[in-house]
């Protein structure tokens, strides 16, 4: 069973930042190899609101993909040695604030598409206040 466990989330005023991290574990997360076939992506949720797309980065980690909304403040990055994927926060605002989630996807470019990702992990909280 392929576990994603994401850390890092917190309360934070407007403008600051902060580092969400997700490991990857489970049976066919081993040795780093299976790890890099999937393409890992963040989303969001906001209350009352629909899980929305932040970002994804392929499976090489050398192509990454951002919604509009958080273009040039956020950057994910990725250790496949680790098993882990990075979501950098700068510039946080207020609607910002939300649930965020880790996801893994066999399309190992990417999509940004909730339907395409497999694993999901238990989401993270992430306040941004004014």
């Amino acid at each position: 069973q392929v576990q994603l466990v994401e850390s890092g989330g917190g309360l934070v005023q407007a403008g600051g930042s902060l580092r969400l991290s997700c490991a990857a574990s489970g049976r066919t997360f081993t040795s780093g190899r299976t790890f890099s076939n999937y393409a890992m992506g963040w989303f969001r949720q906001a209350p009352g609101e629909e899980r929305e797309f932040v970002g994804s980065i392929d499976w090489s980690g050398s192509s990454t993909y951002y919604a509009d909304s958080v273009k040039g403040r956020f950057t994910i990055s990725r250790d496949n040695a680790k098993n882990t994927v990075y979501l950098q926060m700068n510039s946080l605002k207020p609607e910002d604030t939300a649930v965020y989630y880790c996801a893994a996807s066999a399309i190992r470019t990417g999509t940004y598409k909730s339907q395409g990702y497999n694993y999901w992990g238990q989401g993270t909280q992430v306040t941004v206040s004014s």
